[in-house]
């Protein structure tokens, strides 16, 4: 029976939380600011780039089929990576995806013909937004930081790396809105183009920075007549090593089981919100841009929100209450009878949906041992990408055929499913304690 943490003295937290910051390792530092940089880029391609497809004349169905082979080719990248990344490293990886969006960025940059612009969006991703992670390679990103942060500050500072990563879609969102003044100056499509330098800039500094970390130490292959000699003269106290791995892939199905509901549920409406409020309420680039960045600094709020409430409450109490209010919040967005009304319930979903992603990312790698991390983290990945991946394509011919509030309420019904689940799976986890 897995027990939580006990509650944290004041003063114990306050320690925590000066000093936090130090006790990470310098590669764990750099790897929370190259998400800063990037998730600049990713959050003005959230609120641009379906309307720079639709000023293409794209129909909804085209540019939600883009997002889910986006989606869907990440998800088999994560899946080769993920658990090769335990034993030959993460750093060479994720340096590559760096060098990979800025040959992406660059080619939408100065094309905008399908042929060189729909291969360009499915490698980077253009539009999905990952809250600054490294796309199909975020599970390398979690392990990497994981390896370099106390468990006990886990939900901490995987918060704190949600917060930053939030705050800069939040600046990128903003910037967003560059394509209605710059129409004024040159072509539409041009206007829209000039927002790839934001990722192509972000992954270049992402690179500098990455490329001067330390990598984690890599898990050697297991051998198992090794393995089992191995426990049979572990001491009777201490759990054999494949008992153990039986326990961890228990968590990671169950895991895995209640992702497939909530990536159902996000890809139902989040790739698509921006294109939603174009065809529901008529705003472009000027309006969709600041409330989107809007929601993302509530994200960022609501990460900080989330972290405290896991060190009070616990990590799933946090997150299932959170997300409980989220879920209202998302009902309300599509019953709004004006744009700023429904842009400020999605950004209060917002504030409670994905404020919760740093102290779930802590928990994800604290289901198993230190080997297994990027496992841990594969799963996690996977199991939300391919069914999100169903959802932008779905999505995109429910709106085509104008019905217009279907997609929140599917996206509700997943999530609320997911919450259930979430409750009775983890409910006796803390991520500063290892699961198994």
């Amino acid at each position: 029976m897995h027990t939580a943490a006990p509650p944290l003295r004041p003063d114990d937290t306050a320690t925590r939380r000066r000093s936090a910051w130090s006790q990470i390792s310098p590669a764990a530092r750099r790897i929370i600011l190259a998400r800063t940089a990037r998730s600049i880029g990713q959050g003005a391609l959230v609120a641009a780039f379906t309307l720079y497809l639709h000023a293409l004349h794209w129909s909804a169905p085209q540019i939600g089929a883009v997002l889910s082979g986006s989606l869907f080719i990440g998800a088999a990248l994560t899946l080769w990576i993920g658990p090769l990344s335990d034993r030959v490293g993460r750093r060479q990886f994720l340096l590559g995806y760096e060098l990979v969006l800025v040959a992406c960025a660059a080619i939408a940059l100065v094309a905008g013909t399908p042929w060189l612009l729909v291969p360009a969006a499915l490698l980077g991703g253009f539009g999905r937004g990952a809250n600054g992670a490294a796309g199909p390679f975020g599970p390398l990103e979690q392990s990497w930081l994981a390896h370099g942060t106390p468990p006990a500050l886990r939900s901490q500072i995987f918060s704190l790396n949600s917060t930053l990563g939030m705050l800069g879609m939040a600046l990128g969102a903003l910037l967003g809105a560059a394509p209605h003044w710059l129409g004024t100056l040159m072509p539409t499509d041009w206007a829209y183009r000039s927002l790839f330098v934001l990722p192509l800039v972000g992954s270049a500094a992402g690179f500098a920075l990455l490329l001067q970390a330390t990598d984690a130490p890599t898990a050697p292959k297991a051998d198992t007549q090794a393995l089992s000699l191995a426990s049979a003269d572990m001491p009777p106290d201490v759990e054999p090593i494949q008992t153990r791995h039986l326990r961890e892939n228990a968590l990671l199905w169950r895991l895995g089981l209640g992702n497939a509901l909530n990536g159902l549920g996000i890809g139902m409406v989040a790739p698509l919100m921006a294109y939603w409020y174009l065809v529901r309420y008529g705003h472009g680039p000027a309006s969709i841009g600041p409330a989107m960045a809007v929601s993302f600094v509530f994200a960022a709020f609501g990460a900080q929100i989330a972290s405290r409430l896991a060190r009070r409450f616990g990590a799933v109490r946090a997150v299932v209450g959170m997300r409980a209010a989220g879920l209202v919040m998302l009902l309300l967005t599509p019953l709004s009878p004006v744009f700023w009304i429904a842009a400020g319930f999605y950004a209060l979903r917002a504030t409670a949906n994905q404020g919760t992603m740093g102290v779930r990312q802590a928990l994800t790698v604290s289901l198993t041992g230190a080997d297994r991390r990027g496992l841990a983290a594969t799963v996690n990945n996977v199991s939300i990408q391919i069914p999100r991946a169903i959802g932008p394509l779905i999505a995109g011919v429910l709106l085509h055929l104008g019905w217009l509030i279907a997609p929140f309420v599917v996206a509700a019904t997943f999530q609320a499913a997911y919450l259930v689940l979430y409750q009775r799976f983890f409910r006796d986890i803390e991520p500063g304690n290892s699961a198994a």
